[in-house]
């Protein structure tokens, strides 16, 4: 895709929405793994809630890994701006080696780690032990969760966004076989999906990994040149480790939120896990044009055309109301109906609703702030904005488990944390944006 001429309206929206369904196929994964132990389990309330309570945790794993792929993308996105291919190749063979090497790290600490995480997230004991069982079997498949984010940031920094959600097409067929076939059939229960999902994974990872070495141009990985440019995965890593560390602890947040929602009991816990993946939809589109903001803006940045930067800001945030607005829409009409074939007591139902319909209504916040962060990564700036969001989102968040809920301890109340601290970190990125002018600076 040429993101340095031409009209930006088309070409942003073609970018943004196999991205958006792209991250609908990754939450797949989830809502699958949840709708098929809700109708197949022996145990089907106690195992939806085990794979639910674990859908934060792993959410900090996979954001970890998306944030560090982020700085892949500036970096490749930026060289290609200056026309700088040697540079693309020294960042194409260093995200991958990285990927490896950070994945099995992250894998290993979070065996050790995992019973001591879950014993602190204040879990029914027939819950616990098959969150134990689901955590640190989805863990093994860290370091291909890694490859497949690294290898799709090399294509979307491109513009090429169509080969990522491909094969995680692909993956989404294999995850929902396997989970037939081991749930189902061999009756492994919580620990089958866990399975399914690291076998999907290792699925995407090779078809993006095989399409990389299939080219002939400076995107070519090379298995012998694999290695790690000192100057290159500096760059990388000043990009990338604020937003990684920004989606970690974003993680971590929601992490002391499901412990709050777990100590509510197995019904709102599985009221909570079924309705997660759903709101994850709209999610999906309002990230997209974030991340479409920041390639294009990167290409833009490193061709030195900031007149097109600002253009793209502004085209980026009134594509992503649009469109959010409809996703959001579309949830709303059809949540209950998406709630009952996942999981049909009529409690989960209403209170997998009420979640839907509080947390929606904060989106607005959501997607100003994280298409702001996008246009400011673009150019370089990632500490500033992923510190502000740590403050206003985990902070506010933090907050308020630990000193509002415990005098209000409802559903309605812990939930009402998301439009509060989503605001808040609107209003701070707003004036992140005011005091930087990139534009300004950059030129």
């Amino acid at each position: 895709m040429d993101m340095l001429s031409g009209s930006l309206w088309d070409k942003i929206l073609k970018f943004a929405l196999p991205v958006a369904l792209t991250v609908v196929l990754e939450q797949m994964f989830n809502a699958v793994d949840i709708a098929v132990l809700g109708n197949y389990s022996a145990v089907q309330t106690v195992s939806v809630a085990a794979v639910g309570t674990n859908i934060s945790i792993v959410g900090f794993l996979v954001m970890l890994g998306f944030g560090i792929s982020m700085g892949s993308n500036v970096v490749i996105a930026q060289s290609i701006g200056r026309k700088d291919l040697e540079n693309v190749k020294r960042a194409v063979h260093t995200s991958a080696l990285f990927a490896v090497f950070g994945g099995v790290l992250l894998s290993l600490v979070g065996f050790a780690l995992s019973g001591l995480v879950l014993g602190m997230m204040s879990l029914p004991q027939e819950v616990y032990e098959l969150a134990v069982s689901y955590l640190r079997t989805y863990l093994l498949g860290v370091p291909i969760v890694f490859v497949y984010l690294l290898s799709a940031s090399i294509f979307r920094s491109i513009g090429q966004t169509k080969l990522p959600l491909l094969a995680l097409v692909v993956a989404n067929v294999v995850n929902l076989v396997l989970d037939l076939v081991f749930v189902v059939v061999l009756h492994w229960d919580v620990m089958g999906v866990a399975l399914a999902t690291v076998l999907a994974n290792l699925t995407s990872a090779l078809i993006l990994v095989r399409l990389l070495m299939q080219r002939n141009d400076a995107l070519k990985l090379s298995l012998h040149n694999l290695q790690l440019d000192k100057e290159c995965l500096k760059e990388i890593l000043h990009i990338g480790v604020p937003t990684g560390i920004q989606n970690a602890v974003f993680s971590v947040a929601n992490v002391v939120i499901q412990g709050a929602i777990n100590s509510l009991g197995t019904i709102v816990i599985a009221a909570s896990s079924a309705a997660f993946p759903i709101e994850l939809f709209a999610y999906s589109v309002f990230s997209s044009f974030s991340q479409a903001c920041t390639t294009f803006v990167g290409q833009n940045y490193g061709a030195r055309q900031l007149d097109r930067c600002k253009k793209i800001l502004k085209l980026c945030l009134l594509e992503n109301a649009i469109a959010t607005a409809l996703a959001v829409l579309l949830v709303l009409t059809t949540g209950k109906a998406i709630l009952r074939f996942i999981n049909d007591t009529p409690e989960v139902v209403e209170i997998g609703y009420q979640r839907l319909v509080i947390v929606f209504s904060a989106y607005a916040f959501s997607l100003t702030y994280d298409t702001i962060s996008g246009y400011l990564r673009g150019f370089g700036f990632s500490f500033l904005p992923s510190l502000l969001t740590i403050i206003g989102v985990c902070g506010v968040r933090l907050y308020w488990v630990f000193f509002v809920f415990p005098y209000v301890r409802t559903f309605e109340n812990i939930m009402l944390v998301y439009p509060v601290s989503l605001g808040i970190t609107a209003a701070l990125v707003i004036g992140a944006l005011w005091w930087i002018r990139p534009t300004k600076r950059c030129a």
